[in-house]
């Protein structure tokens, strides 16, 4: 099935089923002697994990991740680097009644018809538990910018459903963000989400919200003119996670509102360099970086898997009622907030290394 790598020189190819016997990631164009071992990857994939929290999934899988190739005595060593994580934690029974009836809103239906063949159990290829072969290859990538130019790589949950957080996302720390199980750095509202979730749960339902990103110490030039801008290529790896319905950058929608003089960011020398009184661009003009943060936010839809009681049509096309079983995310962003760090981390990885091999090692 094509559409399985995402990247051009930081090249992923993911692989694996929900409930097949492993998942995994294939990581090409790695460069060689980065410092690599499975407990830095393993850190990542914790923050991913099932069986978290009150407010996640209560599948239990430990997602310990394995290094199969790549890496030689602690360094990288150029060559693919293959990683593996087993499932362990399989209940197919769950997904008898799924088997036989589309799920409202879920890829049971395009999957079908499609390829005329699905696996039900878990989702299948499309299930969200595949993320953790990204957040792996994520963290690698992750460790080539922070150690190249100090780039940081923060997400956080902004808004669940109605309730709105206050967020400074200037000061914001990760450990801000992992002080509670929803992963807002704003306690009053982190309250208010847990709650919410909490009931939509316990009735059976999911909510949906926003993450927001923000990425510090982004060198300039990064991303290509026309087709392959830095903003177009985050926005297709947030609409590649699980759930996703929206991609903003900078201003995003808001910006509408504006005149083009209130939008403008002003350019000024700050600590003899150029910098902007604002950052309504987010970071990038004309696709490409110009030196200040990249900010964006992602929606994702509330979790179309429920155990409320639903209309749908069967495999036969018979009209049906369907209350999924099974251990299911209430709410995908808790979980989900490692996820878009590592896929912003694939991204700027990639384009990095394609400004390397255009200007050479020299950023501004």
């Amino acid at each position: 099935m094509p559409g399985n790598s995402f990247g051009k020189l930081f090249k992923i190819t993911n692989w694996g089923e929900s409930h097949g016997k492993a998942i995994g990631v294939v990581v090409d164009g790695c460069p060689p002697m980065l410092g690599l071992n499975e407990d830095y990857i393993q850190k990542s994939l914790n923050r991913r994990a099932p069986g978290q929290s009150e407010v996640t999934t209560q599948r239990q899988e430990p997602d310990k991740v394995e290094i199969l190739s790549g890496v030689f005595n602690g360094k990288t060593t150029g060559t693919p680097i293959s990683m593996i994580i087993f499932n362990k934690d399989f209940r197919k029974e769950d997904y008898k009644d799924i088997a036989a009836a589309f799920r409202p809103s879920h890829s049971d239906f395009t999957m079908q018809k499609k390829f005329g063949i699905r696996d039900p159990l878990g989702g299948g290829r499309s299930s969200a538990r595949l993320t953790a072969g990204n957040v792996a290859a994520g963290a690698i990538a992750y460790k080539i910018l922070n150690e190249r130019f100090g780039i940081e790589i923060i997400a956080y949950v902004v808004q669940i459903k109605d309730i709105r957080a206050e967020i400074d996302s200037e000061k914001v720390s990760k450990k801000d963000v992992d002080s509670n199980i929803v992963r807002c750095p704003d306690k009053n509202a982190a309250k208010q989400m847990i709650n919410l979730v909490e009931d939509a749960k316990n009735s059976g339902d999911s909510v949906g919200g926003i993450i927001e990103c923000i990425v510090r110490n982004v060198p300039i030039g990064l991303g290509e003119p026309i087709f392959d801008k830095l903003e177009a290529d985050l926005a297709k790896a947030m609409l590649c996670i699980n759930a996703t319905k929206g991609f903003e950058i900078g201003s995003g929608f808001e910006g509408i509102k504006m005149f083009g003089s209130q939008h403008n960011d002003a350019f000024v020398m700050k600590n003899g360099k150029v910098a902007t009184k604002t950052n309504n661009s987010g970071g990038v003009q004309g696709g490409i970086s110009n030196g200040m943060p990249i900010i964006f936010r992602v929606a994702f839809k509330p979790t179309s898997t429920i155990q409320k009681e639903q209309d749908t049509v069967d495999i036969k096309g018979k009209s049906v009622k369907l209350a999924a079983k099974g251990r299911h995310d209430p709410c995908v962003l808790p979980r989900a907030v490692p996820i878009v760090e590592a896929m912003a981390a694939l991204v700027l990885c990639d384009h990095y290394l394609g400004q390397r091999a255009q200007n050479g090692d020299k950023f501004d």
